[in-house]
């Protein structure tokens, strides 16, 4: 069995479904987008005086190590990741996955 691994991508408000289009294209099964703010931006607009939007959303991809990789650059460039200020993205190994009976490649 390949290992597992969880996609974070971390993007501004209202990109995150097109964002998952894109990554359900390249092969992802499924997403979650989870609602959060950022702390570091109060100290920016401080010293900027710009206008930063402190809400975010939050894309978790789960995928097979060996296919990943495709899914994770889509991400990147639907969401011009690469650009600055534009989000972020990495990857962490999943351990003890429980839950995804109906996706039995996942089990351990």
């Amino acid at each position: 069995m390949d290992g597992v691994k969880c996609i974070i991508a971390i993007v501004e408000r209202g990109k995150a479904d097109k964002i998952v289009d894109k990554a359900k294209k390249a092969g992802a099964k499924g997403a979650t987008i989870i609602y959060g703010r950022g702390t570091g931006e109060s100290e920016v607009m401080k010293f900027l005086n710009i206008n930063i939007e402190a809400s975010k959303e939050i894309i978790l991809v789960l995928s097979e190590e060996k296919k990943y990789k495709s899914i994770y650059d889509a991400i990147i460039e639907a969401g011009r990741l690469k650009e600055p200020g534009t989000g972020i993205i990495f990857t962490l190994p999943v351990e003890n996955l429980v839950g995804l009976r109906h996706r039995r490649k996942f089990e351990r």
